[in-house]
C-alpha cells in the first residue's frame, strides 16, 4: 500500500476565513442541579456551508482538551443540536465538568435530505473546524496546542473513523455502535426481514432465551420460520434483541430513508427479485409470495392534515424522541409526516393478516400519477370494503400538500408492498468479494464464490458517507465502544474493524474495543428498562480514558475478550475473562434462575456483580420484582411512541443494601439480597440492576457503568 495522504486543514485555503457571529457567556444546568457558566461561540467559514458551536469551560477549570461530537446524519443546523440535551445524555455539560471544551459541527450539510454532494468535505470542514477552535482556545486560555478527541456513533461512527484515519486533527477517536463498509443497506434490510417474517414467532423466541427459558429458540418454530431465524442470526442480528417486537415495538429503523437510495442504484433489482430464479420471490410458496399486497381502488375523498377522520381513528402514535442528533434519531430528519392526512376509498384491503409496512401508495389516473407516497395504515373497512388509509412518515417529500390536493374523486390509487419486500432480501445478493466478512459464509460455496445469484456492483461502501472506507489507518489512539444487542448495526463489525487496525498497522497497540451486553444500538439514556440498559456510562468513561492514554501515557483497561461465529459475537462469561469495563452480573430467585413457589411465598432475590480488573468499584444494586411489559411474550399490542414503550418497560425499583468485597482473584464485587412474594399466580420475572464507576463514586452521573440480570419465577 503506497504512503497514505493525510489531510491538514490549517493548510486548505476553503477554510481560511473563519468567522464568529455569537461569542457569549452562558449557563449550563448540570445534572445535579448546579448552574455552570462557559463560553459560547457560534460561527462558520465564509463561502461555505459550515458552521459550528464551540462551548468553553471557564478558564480555571480547562484541562487542555476538547471532545467534538460527529452526528449521524448531520442537517444544515446540526452544530446546535446538543445544546437540547439534558441530564445522563448532556455531553455539553459532561464535557465542561471534565475541563474539557465541546464542539459541534454540521459538517458543511446545506440539507437533511439526501447524501452530501462532496462527502469529504464531512471530515474535512469538521477537522478544520477542530483546528480552528484551538486557535480561538489558546487566545482564550493561554495554553499550548489543546489536545483533541472526535467521537461519533452509528453513521456517526463512520465519519469519526473518516477523521481519524484521513486527518491529522485529532489524537484520538471514540467510535461507538459502529458498521463496516457492507453494513448498510444490508444490516437494516435483514432485520426487516426478520421483522416480517418472524411476527408470529417472536414470544416464543425471546421466552427461550430469557432467564429459565428452554435455551432452544427454535423450538414451536415452523420450518420457515426456522429457517429465517437462522439466517438472520449468523448474519450477526443478536436474537435476544427481538424482545422489542415480541413487546409489541415494531420499528423498521432507517430502511423509509435508505431504500430509495436502493432503487437508484439497481432498480432491476425490484424486477428481478419477483421474476428470475435464484430470489426470495420467485420461490413457490415463499413467505414473499404470502405477504405481497397489490390492490387497487377508486378515491372516495381526500382529508389534509388536520381534518377529522370519519371512517376510525387510526390511533397512530408519533415517535416522542427528544434529541435530533443521537443516532436512532438523526436520519428521521429526512421524513415528512403525514399528519393526520388520510383518503377515504371505495375498497380497502381485506384481511387478517396483511403485512403493511412499505406499503407504496400511487396513481394510475389523474394529477398525481407519478407521486408517490407510505401508507400510515388501513383505517375501517372491517364491516364493509370502503374504508380509508393515513398517510405515513414519507422520505424526502416537501410538497406532501400540494400533491393532496391534486388527488380527486375517482382518481385510481394504487397500494403496493412488492418493492418494500423486495429490498428486505437485498443483504442475500450483496456478498462482499472480501472473503473476511464472515457473516455472509452462508451464501458461499466451499470455494467462496457466491451461491446464490448477485447483483452486479456491491453497494456497501457507498452508504459510509464520507467518501472513503475503514482501511485501519487510524492517526492517533482509538477505543471502540460496541453494543452486544445492537439491532441497527450488527456487533461483529466492531470485530471486524478491530482485524483491520491489526492487519492494517501489524499490532493493536493503539486500539481498545469494549462489548457491552444488555446494550442496545440507541445513545440515550431512557434505553433503560427491565431488559435493557445504556453503554453512555462506558461510552463517557472511554473518552476520559484516550485523553490519559495520549496526554499522560496511561494504559487504557484490556479490550473485551470474545469468540466469533460466523456473525455472532460471544463474550467471555466471567469478569476475570472479560475484561474490558463492564461488571457482570448474576441473579437467582431461591438459588436458582427460574424458581418455583407458591402464592405469598417468600422469595430471596441474590445479586452477586463482578467489575472487570482496573475497571473500578460496584456502586450500586438495584431490584425490581415484577417487569411490567417484558414478564410474557404474548405478541402484546403494537404501540410505537417510544418514549411510551420504555416507560411502560420500566418497573419501580428497590436499592438493596449493597455489599462490597474483594474476590480471590483481587476483582471488585458486590453483592445485595432482598424479599418479596407474589399474591397472585402466573409467571413474573426479576430484575437486578448493576452500576460500577471507575472510583467507587455512585453520585458521578456521566460514567456509571451498567448491566442487568433476569430471574423467572413461576408462581402457583
Amino acid at each position: 500500500m503506497s504512503e497514505k495522504l493525510i489531510y491538514d486543514a490549517k493548510k486548505d485555503p476553503r477554510y481560511a476565513q473563519p468567522f464568529i457571529d455569537v461569542d457569549e457567556m452562558r449557563m449550563r444546568n448540570m445534572p445535579d442541579g448546579s448552574k455552570v457558566p462557559f463560553r459560547y461561540v457560534h460561527g462558520g467559514f465564509q463561502g461555505t456551508d459550515a458552521k459550528f458551536v464551540f462551548c468553553f469551560p471557564r478558564k480555571e477549570d480547562f484541562k487542555g482538551r476538547f471532545y467534538q461530537y460527529l452526528c449521524p446524519f448531520p442537517g444544515p443546523d446540526e452544530e446546535v443540536a446538543s445544546l437540547a440535551r439534558s441530564g445522563e445524555d448532556d455531553t455539553i455539560a459532561f464535557c465542561l465538568a471534565n475541563g474539557a471544551y465541546f464542539v459541534e459541527t454540521n459538517m458543511e450539510s446545506a440539507s437533511a435530505f439526501g447524501g452530501h454532494p462532496h462527502p469529504h468535505r464531512i471530515w474535512q470542514s469538521s477537522a478544520a473546524a477542530a483546528e480552528y477552535s484551538r486557535q480561538v482556545a489558546r487566545e482564550y486560555y493561554g495554553c499550548n496546542r489543546p489536545y483533541g478527541y472526535v467521537f461519533g456513533g452509528s453513521g456517526g461512527g463512520y465519519k469519526s473513523i473518516a477523521c481519524i484515519e484521513n486527518t491529522n486533527a485529532w489524537d484520538g477517536a471514540c467510535p461507538f455502535v459502529i458498521g463496516s463498509p457492507y453494513s448498510l443497506p444490508n444490516t437494516i434490510t435483514l432485520h426487516v426481514q426478520g421483522m416480517r417474517t418472524l411476527r408470529h414467532a417472536m414470544g416464543k423466541i425471546v421466552d427461550s432465551l430469557d432467564a429459565g427459558g428452554s435455551g432452544d429458540m427454535y423450538q414451536g418454530l415452523t420450518e420457515d420460520e426456522a429457517k429465517m431465524l437462522r439466517e438472520i442470526t449468523l448474519m450477526g442480528f443478536p436474537p435476544l434483541s427481538w424482545f422489542m417486537e415480541a413487546a409489541g415495538r415494531w420499528d423498521d429503523g432507517s430502511l423509509p430513508v435508505l431504500m430509495p437510495g436502493v432503487k437508484q442504484h439497481d432498480p432491476q433489482y425490484f424486477k428481478d427479485f419477483w421474476e428470475k430464479p435464484g430470489y426470495l420471490g420467485t420461490e413457490p410458496g415463499s413467505n414473499a409470495i404470502r405477504d405481497r399486497l397489490q390492490f387497487k381502488s377508486r378515491v372516495v375523498s381526500v382529508h389534509l392534515p388536520g381534518e377529522k377522520k370519519d371512517a376510525a381513528d387510526s390511533g397512530q402514535a408519533q415517535d416522542t424522541e427528544q434529541y435530533s442528533n443521537g443516532v436512532d434519531t438523526a436520519w428521521k430528519k429526512s421524513l415528512v409526516d403525514g399528519g393526520g392526512a388520510w383518503i377515504e376509498l371505495e375498497e380497502v384491503p381485506q384481511g387478517d393478516d396483511l403485512y403493511l409496512a412499505g406499503v407504496n401508495i400511487g396513481f394510475e389516473t389523474g394529477a398525481a400519477v407519478g407521486k408517490n407516497m407510505l401508507l400510515g395504515e388501513i383505517v375501517g373497512g372491517r364491516n364493509t370494503t370502503g374504508g380509508g388509509i393515513t398517510i405515513g412518515m414519507c422520505y424526502g417529500m416537501d410538497d406532501m400538500e400540494s400533491v393532496l390536493k391534486s388527488i380527486q374523486p375517482g382518481d385510481i390509487l394504487t397500494l403496493d408492498n412488492s418493492d418494500y419486500i423486495a429490498v428486505q432480501s437485498y443483504y442475500r445478493h450483496q456478498v462482499p468479494p472480501d472473503p473476511s466478512f464472515h457473516a455472509w459464509d452462508q451464501f458461499r460455496k466451499e470455494d467462496g464464490t457466491p451461491a446464490i445469484p448477485q447483483r452486479d456492483d456491491i453497494m456497501g461502501p457507498g452508504f459510509c458517507g464520507t467518501g472513503t472506507v475503514q482501511e485501519g489507518t487510524i492517526q492517533g489512539k482509538v477505543i471502540l465502544t460496541q453494543s452486544l444487542m445492537d439491532e441497527s448495526t450488527c456487533p461483529w463489525c466492531g470485530d471486524w474493524y478491530r482485524n483491520t487496525v491489526r492487519k492494517t498497522k501489524g499490532n493493536e497497540d493503539d486500539f481498545r474495543i469494549y462489548y457491552y451486553e444488555r446494550c442496545l444500538h440507541g445513545d440515550v439514556s431512557t434505553l433503560d428498562t427491565d431488559m435493557i440498559v445504556n453503554y453512555l456510562g462506558g461510552l463517557k468513561q472511554a473518552l476520559l480514558d484516550i485523553s490519559d492514554w495520549v496526554e499522560r501515557g496511561v494504559e487504557p483497561r484490556s479490550s473485551s475478550v470474545y469468540e466469533m461465529e460466523g456473525g455472532c459475537v460471544h463474550i467471555a462469561k466471567t469478569a476475570k475473562e472479560r475484561k474490558g469495563l463492564q461488571p457482570v452480573v448474576t441473579l437467582t430467585a431461591n438459588d436458582s434462575v427460574c424458581a418455583h413457589v407458591k402464592v405469598g411465598e417468600p422469595v430471596t432475590l441474590k445479586a452477586m456483580a463482578q467489575v472487570p480488573e482496573g475497571a473500578g468499584e460496584v456502586t450500586e444494586i438495584q431490584f425490581s420484582f415484577s417487569d411490567p411489559m417484558f414478564g410474557t411474550y404474548a405478541m402484546q399490542d403494537p404501540g410505537n411512541d417510544y418514549k411510551d414503550f420504555m416507560e411502560k418497560g420500566r418497573s419501580q425499583r428497590t436499592v438493596g443494601q449493597l455489599e462490597t468485597y474483594v474476590t480471590e482473584d483481587g476483582l471488585q464485587a458486590g453483592t445485595a439480597t432482598v424479599t418479596t412474594s407474589y399474591q397472585k399466580p402466573g409467571t413474573y420475572f426479576a430484575t437486578a440492576f448493576v452500576k460500577s464507576q471507575r472510583n467507587g463514586d455512585r453520585n458521578e452521573i456521566f460514567t456509571q457503568v451498567k448491566n442487568l440480570a433476569r430471574a423467572r419465577i413461576m408462581v402457583e
